[in-house]
């Protein structure tokens, strides 16, 4: 907790942003720091809850209570220890994370919650200007090797935990650089590239070897791979999207929202400029196209949801903790564009193969079909799963119903030596997911590899 009466004195405070007019015209992060005595009151208001149920929203167990309390304290240093005991990566989930603890925090049941994921970013990022976040080297080598393949946040965390309990870590990643979804997905005004490399030199340092540009399965096969290390782990991802499935989608113009995306992040030429642009699908995914289609110059901008409005407060049949399905409005959103629900796409018409409009009908009342012009259509509906098509044909790994790889409670699939976590075996889910699957994923990696219970920290340290 922080101070017992904080809550009551303290309303909460979001960290600002910089001006609309000034962030669109570069991809810088869009939140500003949080002064040092803000970030106090801030951890000030974490209330003396009895049972924080924040530990229970949050899936790495983070130890939330304690380290708001050094916070408040002006503890710092300790605040860092006690949140990187459970976190590889407070950096990453203190900007890309929704925030699952917040929708559970007890303060959240009639008031506005704590701001744990900013004070997360605060935590590190003081860190790392203080110089306390440095390469820890194992104690010592068991000899044993493990290929981790991906790079994105759960073959990161698997790799720092086996790496700490002592194997001899390899991640090989398709791209050339390491970093998955995390470098190619994920927009620099809300993560820059410099934040992933420091983590990446970090982790080189402590002895985990990265070989990019290497896609396993053609150069090594799978069964290469497997023969060569002691330990699999297979952490690719969701790679399968949910496409529109209605005549019109061979236009020039309809692109797939991580086409979009990496296009943007690789430094192509900007798809969007000048354009009308039409987003499909109203999450953080769609979100992200919108911010980008802004910096890119579109002429116009639509986000669109096939479902209608969420309502402004918790229903009754989504009572605190769980996780709030209440209307938000996104950075991307704040900056303009607009927004409609309930709509959903039938058909594409084109003109020489170049998309010029789509036909979509309302939702809640189907006789009211609509035209809009569109130049660039982007589809950002999900992901249906991971691909595990591969690895199924050259292991043997059996997938589950949904096309991920199937794992028991242990992460093991059904071929003895390899692992899968984060995405692979969950589906498309949140990067704090994905860590926690990574950190318990080398737990039983490492008991396999020991042959003896791993001595790895279980969840919540």
């Amino acid at each position: 907790m922080g101070k017992p009466t904080g809550f009551m004195e303290w309303d909460r405070h979001a960290p600002e942003k910089r001006e609309v007019a000034e962030r669109l015209k570069d991809s810088r992060e869009f939140l500003l720091p949080m002064l040092p005595d803000e970030a106090k009151r801030q951890a000030g208001r974490c209330m003396d809850c009895g049972v924080p149920f924040c530990h229970q929203g949050c899936p790495l167990g983070n130890v939330i209570p304690d380290f708001n309390e050094h916070v408040f304290a002006g503890r710092w240093r300790q605040a860092w220890e006690v949140l990187s005991s459970t976190n590889n990566f407070p950096e990453f989930t203190g900007r890309l994370c929704p925030a699952p603890c917040e929708g559970a925090c007890v303060l959240a049941i009639d008031q506005d919650a704590v701001t744990i994921e900013h004070l997360e970013k605060e935590i590190i990022e003081r860190a790392f200007a203080e110089g306390w976040v440095v390469p820890r080297m194992p104690t010592t080598r068991t000899g044993k090797r493990v290929a981790i393949v991906g790079s994105g946040p759960a073959g990161l965390a698997a790799a720092a935990q086996l790496n700490q309990a002592g194997h001899h870590v390899t991640v090989f990643e398709r791209a050339e650089k390491a970093g998955g979804l995390l470098r190619f997905g994920i927009p620099d005004f809300k993560m820059e590239k410099p934040v992933i490399d420091r983590r990446l030199a970090i982790l080189e340092e402590e002895g985990i070897a990265f070989r990019c540009g290497v896609d396993v399965g053609r150069a090594p096969s799978w069964g290469n791979l497997k023969a060569d290390f002691d330990a699999v782990v297979i952490a690719i991802g969701a790679q399968r999207p949910r496409l529109l499935e209605i005549p019109g989608t061979e236009l020039k113009g309809v692109v797939l929202a991580m086409d979009f995306l990496e296009a943007q992040n690789r430094g192509l030429p900007a798809m969007a400029k000048g354009k009308r642009v039409v987003i499909l699908g109203g999450g953080d995914t769609g979100s992200d196209c919108l911010g980008t289609a802004h910096r890119q110059g579109a002429a116009s901008v639509m986000q669109v949801e096939l479902m209608p409005a969420p309502p402004p407060s918790r229903g009754e049949k989504n009572p605190w903790p769980q996780w709030p399905l209440v209307f938000r409005t996104s950075s991307s959103q704040e900056e303009g564009g607009q927004r409609r629900f309930a709509r959903r796409t039938t058909k594409l018409e084109g003109s020489g193969g170049q998309l010029t409009a789509l036909h979509w009908v309302d939702v809640q009342n189907p006789a009211n079909e609509e035209r809009v012009e569109v130049d660039l259509l982007i589809q950002a509906m999900g992901f249906l799963g991971a691909d595990g098509r591969q690895v199924n044909e050259q292991l043997g790994a059996a997938l589950d119903q949904r096309g991920n790889l199937a794992v028991d409670a242990q992460f093991a699939t059904s071929v003895p030596g390899v692992f899968a976590g984060g995405d692979a075996s969950r589906g498309a889910s949140l990067i704090v997911w994905a860590i926690s699957d990574g950190r318990e994923l080398a737990r039983s990696v490492d008991a396999f590899l020991t042959g003896k219970p791993s001595r790895l920290p279980t969840k919540g340290r």
